[in-house]
């Protein structure tokens, strides 16, 4: 290696290294590992500029250009989005298997360098509408689920990228009882033999003829849709 100390690679942007080839899963992920490889066998970073799509979508890194194999590959992905075109606020989402989900609202100054105006390390409120995208993924398959609130983290949340604990995952849901409604998701949590269950319903669900109306129950019987910060 002509340059020992290097610890950082920036591609910009990565259409122009990639091979000429059909968008295929196979070839994004073959051409992503080859990228890997190489970083994990120097001991370096590769940082990837890629595009995003122009549409829009609920997840925002299904906006990455390509198959999700792209996405899949790499250790970490990171989007920036600008609100609008010369507005000068922009998020930039991160995503990785060594870091927590992470939203960061940006300014871009008169110097023209972005200044950090929110962080959801540090205000994880910020956060709450993540569950609906997260709730959206999971149940276009399976449609229902009914189990505890440590079951349904560990599925939608399993390598703790997000944040989504056992205890958070209660108190994001009936923060969101609006918002998942309006994508077609109801919600029932009770209590069961003094464990707290979590019911979610999909509107395609074979029993979503007459759905039920969001709320909970409390373990002494006082509605607690109104308390959500006791929830866990």
């Amino acid at each position: 290696m002509e340059h020992p100390g290097t610890v950082l690679v920036i591609i910009d942007t990565l259409q122009m290294v990639w091979p000429i080839h059909d968008a295929t899963y196979a070839n994004d992920y073959r051409d992503m590992s080859v990228l890997k490889r190489l970083a994990d066998r120097l001991g370096l970073a590769i940082l990837l500029i890629h595009h995003l799509r122009k549409e829009k979508a609920e997840d925002v890194f299904h906006r990455i250009s390509g198959t999700t194999a792209i996405s899949g590959a790499v250790d970490s992905n990171f989007t920036l989005v600008e609100k609008r075109r010369g507005s000068g606020r922009a998020k930039l989402t991160c995503i990785g298997r060594d870091i927590e989900y992470r939203e960061l609202e940006l300014e871009r100054n008169a110097d023209n360098v972005w200044e950090l105006l929110s962080d959801s390390r540090t205000q994880p409120e910020l956060l709450e509408g993540r569950i609906t995208v997260l709730l959206s993924e999971f149940l276009e398959e399976q449609r229902e689920f009914i189990g505890t609130p440590t079951e349904l983290s560990q599925r939608i949340d399993p390598d703790g990228q997000e944040g989504i604990t056992p205890k958070k995952v209660s108190r994001l849901i009936l923060q969101n009882v609006d918002p998942l409604k309006k994508i077609g998701i109801t919600v029932t949590i009770r209590r069961s033999n003094g464990k707290r269950i979590i019911e979610l319903h999909s509107a395609d669900s074979d029993d979503a003829e007459a759905p039920k109306e969001i709320g909970t129950i409390d373990p002494v019987g006082q509605p607690s849709g109104g308390n959500a910060g006791g929830a866990r």
